[in-house]
């Protein structure tokens, strides 16, 4: 089952020619999240082959315009679209009043119910979650109130050999039990161990999206261990002192986030549009983190399974 990330946009402030204003989609298990939304992320959308009307759910992770700016056309095509299942977004406070006005200014209405969960606090919080996943958000430092997500598989039920489903003619409900973790007794009443019957499923993989930010020391703990990390590079650490000014990172300190977060893969994007060549930005994380991408819009990056 996927667990994979599609760039869409990895531009800071505006877009260039080459590169769009920050956006993405996540597919979790066959969940679609889109996360954040800025100007131009339905036409990407369509040029990647990503099909609108399977968005689940969006995550907003300010209201700084190139991370939100194309929502209101995205609701509007979906509602043209006549969708009917309910979206659920999870947004600044503020965003409502934005969507609002927008439908009463134009006498528009949706053709399907909006749910917004609204991000709170500086501490990690779960916000939503059904029987596969966990979603989180965490406070960053930017200059307006922003955070961060992680996305989290839930661990999964042992699995069951199929070699040993018809050597002891097991039922249904054998089967069940045995997923979850008893021993099996046949029918002459002899014990079979769990541990002969299954194998561990893979360990619960983890996504954390790290938008707008300064460095600081609680966020390294947001993103422990975890299997991918895309953080925001907007700088070379040349304009660190630009970086602290705007609260925006380097892309040093993202790589320095990735090394003492322990992460398995460091994704760089939020480039300042005045690197045309990227490849000084992944140097300059690579100085501390050696597993580190330049994210390419288009591009897919999955997150692979791993067993113990």
């Amino acid at each position: 089952m996927p667990f994979e990330v599609r760039i869409l946009g990895c531009s800071s402030g505006t877009p260039t020619s080459t590169r769009h204003t920050s956006a993405q989609i996540v597919n979790l298990l066959g969940r679609f999240f889109l996360i954040d939304c800025g100007e131009g992320t339905q036409i990407q959308l369509r040029r990647y082959g990503v099909k609108i009307q399977k968005i689940e759910y969006i995550c907003i992770s300010h209201l700084h315009g190139d991370h939100y700016l194309g929502l209101m056309g995205l609701l509007s095509t979906m509602s043209l679209l006549n969708r009917k299942k309910e979206l659920i977004i999870f947004v600044p406070k503020g965003l409502d009043q934005i969507i609002n006005l927008h439908l009463k200014l134009s006498y528009s209405k949706l053709s399907f119910e909006i749910k917004m969960i609204f991000l709170k606090g500086s501490k990690m919080i779960k916000i939503f979650e059904d029987e596969a996943f966990e979603l989180f958000s965490f406070g960053l430092k930017h200059s307006i109130p922003c955070w961060g997500f992680k996305l989290v598989e839930k661990k999964r039920s042992k699995r069951i050999l199929k070699s040993v489903i018809n050597q002891y003619d097991m039922s249904f409900s054998d089967i069940k039990s045995i997923k979850l973790g008893m021993d099996f007794i046949t029918k002459h009443n002899k014990v079979i161990p769990n541990d002969l019957l299954t194998q561990n499923s893979y360990q619960p993989r983890s996504y954390v999206y790290c938008s707008d930010t300064m460095y600081f020391d609680k966020l390294v703990d947001y993103v422990k261990d975890v299997d991918l990390l895309y953080h925001e590079s907007t700088f070379h650490s040349e304009m660190s002192k630009k970086a602290r000014t705007t609260f925006h990172s380097t892309a040093k300190d993202a790589g320095r986030v990735a090394f003492e977060g322990n992460v398995k893969q460091l994704l760089l994007g939020h480039f300042s549009p005045r690197y045309k060549e990227l490849n000084v930005l992944k140097l300059d994380a690579q100085s501390l983190f050696k597993n580190t991408l330049i994210v390419n819009e288009g591009d897919i990056y999955k997150i692979k399974k791993t067993f113990k």
